[in-house]
Protein backbone atom coordinates (compact mmCIF):
# COMPACT_ATOMS: atom_id res chain seq x y z
CA UNK A 1 0.00 0.00 0.00
CA UNK A 2 1.01 3.59 -0.39
CA UNK A 3 0.10 6.89 1.25
CA UNK A 4 1.75 10.25 1.82
CA UNK A 5 2.58 12.79 4.49
CA UNK A 6 0.91 16.19 4.40
CA UNK A 7 3.92 17.64 2.54
CA UNK A 8 3.45 15.10 -0.27
CA UNK A 9 6.26 12.68 0.60
CA UNK A 10 5.09 9.20 -0.33
CA UNK A 11 5.60 6.20 1.92
CA UNK A 12 4.71 2.55 1.61
CA UNK A 13 3.09 0.15 4.06
CA UNK A 14 3.97 -3.53 4.12
CA UNK A 15 1.07 -5.56 5.52
CA UNK A 16 1.20 -9.08 6.92
CA UNK A 17 -2.11 -10.87 7.49
CA UNK A 18 -2.90 -14.39 8.68
CA UNK A 19 -5.38 -15.81 6.19
CA UNK A 20 -7.23 -18.04 8.62
CA UNK A 21 -7.52 -15.90 11.77
CA UNK A 22 -7.52 -12.56 9.87
CA UNK A 23 -5.02 -11.25 12.43
CA UNK A 24 -2.91 -8.42 11.12
CA UNK A 25 0.54 -9.53 12.26
CA UNK A 26 2.41 -6.47 11.04
CA UNK A 27 2.06 -3.08 9.40
CA UNK A 28 5.46 -1.70 8.46
CA UNK A 29 5.54 1.88 7.14
CA UNK A 30 8.71 3.12 5.44
CA UNK A 31 9.79 5.46 2.68
CA UNK A 32 10.58 2.42 0.57
CA UNK A 33 10.35 -1.31 1.14
CA UNK A 34 13.10 -3.57 -0.08
CA UNK A 35 13.46 -7.34 0.09
CA UNK A 36 15.59 -7.01 3.23
CA UNK A 37 12.75 -5.06 4.90
CA UNK A 38 10.23 -7.74 3.96
CA UNK A 39 12.56 -10.42 5.33
CA UNK A 40 12.96 -8.53 8.61
CA UNK A 41 9.19 -8.20 9.07
CA UNK A 42 8.49 -11.82 8.11
CA UNK A 43 11.32 -13.10 10.31
CA UNK A 44 9.98 -11.21 13.32
CA UNK A 45 6.51 -12.65 12.68
CA UNK A 46 7.90 -16.18 12.35
CA UNK A 47 9.80 -15.77 15.61
CA UNK A 48 6.63 -14.73 17.38
CA UNK A 49 3.97 -16.87 15.67
CA UNK A 50 5.77 -19.73 13.95
CA UNK A 51 6.44 -20.41 10.29
CA UNK A 52 3.60 -20.59 7.79
CA UNK A 53 3.42 -23.25 5.13
CA UNK A 54 2.85 -20.65 2.40
CA UNK A 55 3.43 -16.96 1.85
CA UNK A 56 1.01 -15.42 -0.64
CA UNK A 57 2.00 -12.11 -2.19
CA UNK A 58 1.88 -10.03 -5.31
CA UNK A 59 4.83 -9.85 -7.68
CA UNK A 60 6.26 -6.66 -6.22
CA UNK A 61 10.04 -6.29 -6.48
CA UNK A 62 10.49 -6.84 -2.74
CA UNK A 63 8.83 -10.28 -3.03
CA UNK A 64 10.41 -11.60 -6.23
CA UNK A 65 13.95 -10.58 -5.31
CA UNK A 66 16.44 -13.42 -5.13
CA UNK A 67 17.22 -12.52 -1.50
CA UNK A 68 13.69 -13.22 -0.28
CA UNK A 69 13.24 -16.26 -2.54
CA UNK A 70 16.45 -17.78 -1.17
CA UNK A 71 15.51 -16.87 2.41
CA UNK A 72 12.06 -18.50 2.09
CA UNK A 73 13.55 -21.59 0.43
CA UNK A 74 16.00 -22.03 3.32
CA UNK A 75 13.04 -22.02 5.73
CA UNK A 76 10.97 -24.35 3.52
CA UNK A 77 8.19 -21.78 3.15
CA UNK A 78 6.45 -22.06 -0.19
CA UNK A 79 5.46 -19.00 -2.18
CA UNK A 80 2.10 -18.38 -3.79
CA UNK A 81 2.43 -15.41 -6.10
CA UNK A 82 -0.75 -13.96 -7.50
CA UNK A 83 -0.88 -13.23 -11.21
CA UNK A 84 -0.52 -9.57 -12.16
CA UNK A 85 -3.92 -7.93 -12.51
CA UNK A 86 -5.64 -10.70 -10.48
CA UNK A 87 -6.42 -9.19 -7.06
CA UNK A 88 -9.18 -11.77 -6.49
CA UNK A 89 -6.41 -14.35 -6.00
CA UNK A 90 -5.49 -12.51 -2.78
CA UNK A 91 -8.96 -11.52 -1.61
CA UNK A 92 -8.21 -11.45 2.12
CA UNK A 93 -5.45 -8.88 1.84
CA UNK A 94 -7.40 -6.84 -0.72
CA UNK A 95 -10.34 -6.66 1.70
CA UNK A 96 -7.97 -5.78 4.54
CA UNK A 97 -6.35 -3.03 2.46
CA UNK A 98 -9.79 -1.54 1.76
CA UNK A 99 -10.53 -1.43 5.49
CA UNK A 100 -7.12 0.09 6.28
CA UNK A 101 -7.62 2.72 3.60
CA UNK A 102 -11.23 3.60 4.57
CA UNK A 103 -10.90 3.42 8.35
CA UNK A 104 -7.42 4.85 8.84
CA UNK A 105 -5.47 6.26 5.91
CA UNK A 106 -8.28 8.31 4.37
CA UNK A 107 -9.14 9.83 7.76
CA UNK A 108 -5.67 10.96 8.80
CA UNK A 109 -3.17 13.59 7.73
CA UNK A 110 0.30 12.37 8.57
CA UNK A 111 2.84 15.06 9.39
CA UNK A 112 5.76 12.65 9.45
CA UNK A 113 6.54 9.02 8.78
CA UNK A 114 6.94 8.49 12.54
CA UNK A 115 3.42 9.82 13.11
CA UNK A 116 2.07 7.54 10.38
CA UNK A 117 3.75 4.55 12.04
CA UNK A 118 2.14 5.31 15.40
CA UNK A 119 -1.33 5.87 13.94
CA UNK A 120 -1.20 2.83 11.67
CA UNK A 121 -0.01 0.60 14.53
CA UNK A 122 -2.80 1.93 16.76
CA UNK A 123 -5.34 1.08 14.07
CA UNK A 124 -3.81 -2.41 13.70
CA UNK A 125 -4.26 -3.08 17.42
CA UNK A 126 -7.86 -1.86 17.25
CA UNK A 127 -8.49 -4.03 14.19
CA UNK A 128 -7.18 -7.15 15.96
CA UNK A 129 -8.58 -6.56 19.45
CA UNK A 130 -11.80 -4.55 19.11
CA UNK A 131 -13.28 -5.07 15.67
CA UNK A 132 -15.50 -8.17 15.35
CA UNK A 133 -15.71 -9.94 12.00
CA UNK A 134 -18.84 -11.71 10.80
CA UNK A 135 -16.64 -14.30 9.06
CA UNK A 136 -15.08 -15.12 12.45
CA UNK A 137 -18.34 -15.85 14.26
CA UNK A 138 -18.54 -12.15 15.26
CA UNK A 139 -15.29 -12.39 17.20
CA UNK A 140 -12.25 -10.19 16.85
CA UNK A 141 -9.27 -11.78 15.09
CA UNK A 142 -7.45 -12.13 18.42
CA UNK A 143 -10.47 -13.74 20.13
CA UNK A 144 -10.92 -16.13 17.22
CA UNK A 145 -7.24 -17.13 17.21
CA UNK A 146 -7.26 -17.78 20.96
CA UNK A 147 -10.58 -19.65 21.04
CA UNK A 148 -9.96 -21.88 18.04
CA UNK A 149 -6.21 -22.46 18.13
CA UNK A 150 -4.80 -21.14 21.40
CA UNK A 151 -2.67 -18.74 19.34
CA UNK A 152 -1.04 -15.62 20.68
CA UNK A 153 -2.69 -12.26 20.22
CA UNK A 154 -1.02 -10.23 17.49
CA UNK A 155 0.60 -7.59 19.69
CA UNK A 156 2.79 -6.38 16.90
CA UNK A 157 6.41 -6.63 16.09
CA UNK A 158 7.71 -3.90 18.35
CA UNK A 159 11.18 -4.05 19.82
CA UNK A 160 11.16 -6.45 22.76
CA UNK A 161 11.43 -3.70 25.38
CA UNK A 162 8.04 -2.37 24.18
CA UNK A 163 6.28 -5.62 23.31
CA UNK A 164 4.04 -7.31 25.86
CA UNK A 165 5.85 -10.14 27.58
CA UNK A 166 4.76 -13.67 26.77
CA UNK A 167 5.46 -16.04 29.66
CA UNK A 168 3.74 -19.22 28.49
CA UNK A 169 5.84 -20.73 25.70
CA UNK A 170 3.27 -23.49 25.21
CA UNK A 171 1.15 -20.90 23.37
CA UNK A 172 3.76 -20.71 20.60
CA UNK A 173 2.08 -22.89 18.00
CA UNK A 174 3.43 -23.31 14.49
CA UNK A 175 1.10 -21.89 11.88
CA UNK A 176 1.90 -24.66 9.44
CA UNK A 177 -1.63 -24.82 8.06
CA UNK A 178 -2.00 -21.05 7.78
CA UNK A 179 -1.00 -18.82 4.93
CA UNK A 180 0.33 -15.36 5.43
CA UNK A 181 -0.51 -12.60 2.98
CA UNK A 182 1.15 -9.40 1.91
Amino acid sequence: MEDQTDNGSRFRILTLLDEHTRQCLALHAAWSIRAVDAITVIEAAITRYGAPEHLRSDNGPEFIAYAIQDWLKEREIKTLYIRPGSPWENAYIESFHDKLRDECLNRELFGTLAEARVIVESWRVEYNEERPHSSLEDQTPDEFARSKFGLLPAYGLLPSKFAKRITNNENLIKRKSAELHF
